[in-house]
Protein backbone atom coordinates (compact mmCIF):
# COMPACT_ATOMS: atom_id res chain seq x y z
CA UNK A 1 0.00 0.00 0.00
CA UNK A 2 1.64 3.92 -0.97
CA UNK A 3 2.79 5.75 2.18
CA UNK A 4 0.24 7.93 1.35
CA UNK A 5 -3.09 5.83 1.72
CA UNK A 6 -1.85 4.67 4.43
CA UNK A 7 -1.51 7.64 6.50
CA UNK A 8 -5.23 8.81 4.91
CA UNK A 9 -6.57 5.47 6.57
CA UNK A 10 -3.96 5.77 9.65
CA UNK A 11 -5.48 9.32 10.63
CA UNK A 12 -9.52 8.38 9.38
CA UNK A 13 -8.70 5.38 11.70
CA UNK A 14 -7.79 7.70 14.68
CA UNK A 15 -10.84 10.17 13.90
CA UNK A 16 -13.36 7.32 13.72
CA UNK A 17 -11.95 6.79 17.29
CA UNK A 18 -12.24 10.21 17.87
CA UNK A 19 -15.68 10.33 16.89
CA UNK A 20 -17.27 7.07 17.65
CA UNK A 21 -15.38 5.79 20.64
CA UNK A 22 -13.35 8.99 22.18
CA UNK A 23 -16.26 11.25 22.85
CA UNK A 24 -19.18 8.56 23.79
CA UNK A 25 -20.56 6.88 26.93
CA UNK A 26 -16.69 6.15 27.75
CA UNK A 27 -16.24 9.59 29.41
CA UNK A 28 -19.21 9.52 32.03
CA UNK A 29 -17.12 5.72 32.75
CA UNK A 30 -14.02 7.51 32.90
CA UNK A 31 -15.00 10.48 35.12
CA UNK A 32 -14.60 10.69 38.56
CA UNK A 33 -11.79 9.66 41.24
CA UNK A 34 -9.38 7.04 40.61
CA UNK A 35 -8.06 5.19 43.65
CA UNK A 36 -3.83 6.50 44.39
CA UNK A 37 -1.33 3.67 43.92
CA UNK A 38 2.42 3.62 45.44
CA UNK A 39 3.58 0.55 43.99
CA UNK A 40 2.42 2.06 40.38
CA UNK A 41 0.33 -1.35 39.44
CA UNK A 42 -2.07 -0.84 41.77
CA UNK A 43 -1.36 -3.82 43.67
CA UNK A 44 -1.33 -2.31 46.47
CA UNK A 45 -5.12 -0.99 46.36
CA UNK A 46 -7.35 -2.70 48.52
CA UNK A 47 -11.41 -2.31 47.19
CA UNK A 48 -14.01 -2.82 50.00
CA UNK A 49 -17.81 -3.33 48.67
CA UNK A 50 -21.10 -2.88 50.39
CA UNK A 51 -21.26 -6.53 52.02
CA UNK A 52 -17.49 -6.06 53.39
CA UNK A 53 -16.00 -8.18 51.11
CA UNK A 54 -12.52 -7.11 50.31
CA UNK A 55 -10.54 -7.59 47.05
CA UNK A 56 -7.81 -6.46 45.21
CA UNK A 57 -8.10 -3.76 43.03
CA UNK A 58 -6.92 -5.96 39.47
CA UNK A 59 -10.21 -8.34 40.56
CA UNK A 60 -12.31 -5.71 40.69
CA UNK A 61 -14.67 -5.16 37.68
CA UNK A 62 -14.05 -1.41 36.47
CA UNK A 63 -17.21 -1.39 33.98
CA UNK A 64 -20.79 -2.75 34.84
CA UNK A 65 -22.94 -4.60 32.61
CA UNK A 66 -24.99 -2.11 31.95
CA UNK A 67 -22.38 0.78 31.47
CA UNK A 68 -21.22 -1.97 28.56
CA UNK A 69 -23.62 -2.19 26.88
CA UNK A 70 -24.95 1.57 27.47
CA UNK A 71 -21.05 2.01 25.37
CA UNK A 72 -21.47 -0.28 23.00
CA UNK A 73 -24.74 0.73 21.65
CA UNK A 74 -23.70 4.25 21.82
CA UNK A 75 -20.63 2.99 19.79
CA UNK A 76 -22.43 0.93 17.04
CA UNK A 77 -25.04 3.68 16.59
CA UNK A 78 -21.76 6.45 16.28
CA UNK A 79 -20.33 4.22 14.12
CA UNK A 80 -23.50 3.67 12.18
CA UNK A 81 -23.97 7.73 11.77
CA UNK A 82 -20.35 7.74 10.10
CA UNK A 83 -20.91 5.07 7.59
CA UNK A 84 -24.41 6.06 6.79
CA UNK A 85 -23.17 9.73 6.27
CA UNK A 86 -19.74 9.98 5.40
CA UNK A 87 -20.33 10.87 1.84
CA UNK A 88 -22.07 13.72 2.53
CA UNK A 89 -20.27 16.74 1.91
CA UNK A 90 -22.00 18.29 5.19
CA UNK A 91 -20.61 15.55 7.38
CA UNK A 92 -17.13 17.04 6.68
CA UNK A 93 -17.18 19.54 8.98
CA UNK A 94 -17.99 16.54 11.86
CA UNK A 95 -14.74 14.78 10.68
CA UNK A 96 -12.50 18.04 10.54
CA UNK A 97 -14.05 19.01 13.96
CA UNK A 98 -12.90 15.07 15.62
CA UNK A 99 -9.49 15.20 13.56
CA UNK A 100 -8.51 18.12 15.63
CA UNK A 101 -8.31 16.14 18.97
CA UNK A 102 -6.37 13.53 17.37
CA UNK A 103 -3.04 15.35 16.47
CA UNK A 104 -1.01 14.17 18.96
CA UNK A 105 -2.13 10.70 18.61
CA UNK A 106 0.41 7.92 17.92
CA UNK A 107 -0.11 6.40 14.56
CA UNK A 108 -2.02 3.07 14.79
CA UNK A 109 -0.79 -0.45 14.33
CA UNK A 110 -2.82 -3.53 12.48
CA UNK A 111 -4.13 -5.05 15.53
CA UNK A 112 -2.97 -9.01 15.56
CA UNK A 113 -6.39 -10.03 15.85
CA UNK A 114 -7.23 -7.98 12.77
CA UNK A 115 -4.10 -8.98 10.44
CA UNK A 116 -5.73 -11.18 8.10
CA UNK A 117 -2.41 -12.07 6.64
CA UNK A 118 -0.97 -13.67 9.82
CA UNK A 119 -4.51 -15.17 10.96
CA UNK A 120 -6.14 -16.15 7.61
CA UNK A 121 -5.19 -19.72 8.82
CA UNK A 122 -7.93 -19.17 11.40
CA UNK A 123 -10.38 -18.73 8.84
CA UNK A 124 -9.56 -21.87 6.30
Amino acid sequence: MAPAKKNDLAEMAKTLTAMCVRNTEIEDIHAGRYPVTRTGDYSDVRVIDADGNEFSWADASHISDEEMKMLMKGVVNRLYAFLMQCDDPAFDRFIYYHAQFTRGWDDPVVHPSLDCEKAASLFI
